[in-house]
């Protein structure tokens, strides 16, 4: 039987190995390991996801993505004919960003934050996976591996001033209730895990590992 090829993007500034605890059954899944690549000067968040794409060699692809990953695999998916495209801890579309970042948007405050105060390991981890990281420091240090400021720069704009308004029905969003970065609050149509913050790839594993393979097969959740 040809294994189904499943590929993995992290989240902002994030290195593949938050996927570690992911385990999908081998002899159905095949998992590859996408990372972050450095942009081109200028470079649209399309131009970038078209560069990515070039590194899904499968055809009919799983396109899973965590957090801004998520954005990224749903314009790579232009690209590409994935069989399914998942999104974890991410958004949509812009209307979900919450109110924050709309302003963000609409005063342009995001260009006011220095990058080099985000390559603090904290405030990157904040950014990254949420507000609630003290006792986890040193884990989520281990995560974050891409500390160059024109990535960070480019990646915070392109969050930022993403232009997405109409959700693609086939995409299907896994969003934990606790989660601080893009608050449930301002979530449609997701399928909702209990417990689950913005990191929950690394503390939810056991219900991505138990449901994911589900997921991908038939686009939904055991017990739906």
């Amino acid at each position: 039987m040809n294994k189904i090829p499943v590929y993995f993007m992290p989240g902002l500034a994030a290195s593949s190995a938050i996927f570690e605890r992911i385990d999908l059954p081998k002899e159905q899944f095949e998992i590859i390991l996408l990372e972050w690549e450095i942009p081109i000067p200028s470079e649209t968040l399309f131009q970038y996801a078209e560069r990515m794409a070039v590194k899904v060699t499968h055809e009919n692809p799983v396109l899973i993505g965590v957090s801004f990953g998520g954005i990224l695999v749903q314009e790579m998916a232009s690209f590409l004919r994935p069989f399914r495209v998942i999104i974890i801890s991410s958004v949509k579309t812009n209307l979900e960003f919450p109110r924050r970042m709309k302003v963000a948007k609409t005063t342009k405050a995001y260009k006011l934050i220095p990058t080099s105060l985000i390559l603090n390991v904290e405030n990157l981890a904040k950014f990254s996976f949420g507000e609630k990281i003290k006792s986890r420091l040193q884990l989520y240090e281990k995560f974050l591996s891409v500390r160059d400021i024109n990535y960070l720069d480019w990646a915070i704009e392109q969050v930022i001033l993403w232009e997405r308004t109409e959700v693609d029905t086939k995409v299907i969003h896994v969003h934990g209730d606790q989660d601080d970065v893009f608050p449930i609050k301002y979530i449609s149509n997701a399928i909702v895990v209990p417990g689950g913050n913005h990191a929950m790839i690394l503390f939810r594993f056991r219900w991505l590992n138990d449901h994911l393979p589900e997921l991908i097969l038939t686009g939904t959740k055991k017990g739906d």
